[in-house]
């Protein structure tokens, strides 16, 4: 798992989100003739953070802070849930 507590983020600024079907999504539209688009489906915390995210420096830290204050969770988890949320979108190549 790769760790970015320190590192600031943000959220790149060409994929928004869409509504398709009642489900929130990303598209990510893919070159022609190489890749293929890629639909990322977020729940409604992830639907959340990125609403509370875009177009601002992020790090784990404050993206564990947003969850502390929106679910009353305990911090442990709520870093883990970050951490587990930045993981997931740089590994789609969504932030910068």
């Amino acid at each position: 798992m790769r760790r970015n507590r320190l590192i600031i983020m943000k959220l790149k600024e060409q994929y928004k989100v869409r509504e398709m079907a009642g489900e929130h999504v990303i598209i990510m539209q893919g070159k022609h003739g190489s890749d293929l688009t890629k639909i990322i489906s977020l729940n409604e915390s992830a639907l959340y953070l990125w609403g509370e995210l875009s177009g601002k420096e992020f790090d784990v830290e404050s993206v564990a802070k947003l969850l502390v204050q929106r679910y009353g969770i305990d911090n442990e988890l709520a870093m883990n849930d970050a951490q587990h949320w930045v993981d997931k979108l740089v590994e789609c190549k969504v932030i910068e």
